[in-house]
């Protein structure tokens, strides 16, 4: 049994199309949250993160010099970033011991993934400097975005909207909870 669509006047031309509202992107879209300049004084939320709770800042893990969270506008369930304390902006600016725990909880990450979501794939990445697609170009971080065969579909083509199974409080626990003893 077919219906037939539900004219909605003042919404503009009726066509075929259902529509998927999803209002919550307006705070990235609009740039809510994003620091007023490069300082870790200008509202990095990279830098006020970690003096949240677990839970209220979406941790899942804290390292001594890295931290691994749940990304607010994921391009996929399950979307992690992993993140140094330390407001640097420059890959090649990190210490050491900040290159090494960001790989060792990059690491951690994909074996939680795994364990948790059963992820076939990874993409793995950080963008540099607002020109290359940094969102928050003054605070460093990286992305760790699991991958399923046949994960994509129409809505992010066609619909730019992505459909995620799980609130990220959720994923934030279920992944914790798998995450490897160090």
């Amino acid at each position: 049994m077919t219906s037939e669509p539900e004219q909605q006047l003042g919404v503009g031309t009726q066509d075929a199309f259902q529509r998927l509202w999803t209002p919550h992107r307006m705070a990235y879209i609009q740039g809510e949250n994003k620091p007023s300049g490069p300082g870790a004084d200008d509202g990095c939320p990279f830098c006020s993160i970690p003096a949240k709770s677990d839970e209220d800042g979406l941790i899942v893990r804290r390292g001594e010099q890295v931290y691994a969270v749940l990304n607010l506008y994921p391009y996929n369930g399950g979307h992690l970033m992993t993140v140094p304390y330390r407001h640097v902006a420059d890959y090649t600016d990190l210490t050491d011991a900040e290159t090494a725990e960001l790989a060792e909880l990059t690491k951690q990450a994909m074996t939680a993934l795994r364990t948790a979501s059963g992820a076939h794939g990874f993409n793995i990445g950080m963008n540099q400097g607002t020109v290359a697609g940094a969102g928050i170009a003054a605070h460093l971080h990286q992305h760790i975005v699991p991958r399923w065969g046949g994960d994509t579909n129409f809505m992010p083509v066609v619909g730019h909207t992505k459909v995620l199974p799980q609130l990220l409080g959720d994923t934030r626990k279920m992944l914790a909870e798998a995450w490897p003893a160090a």
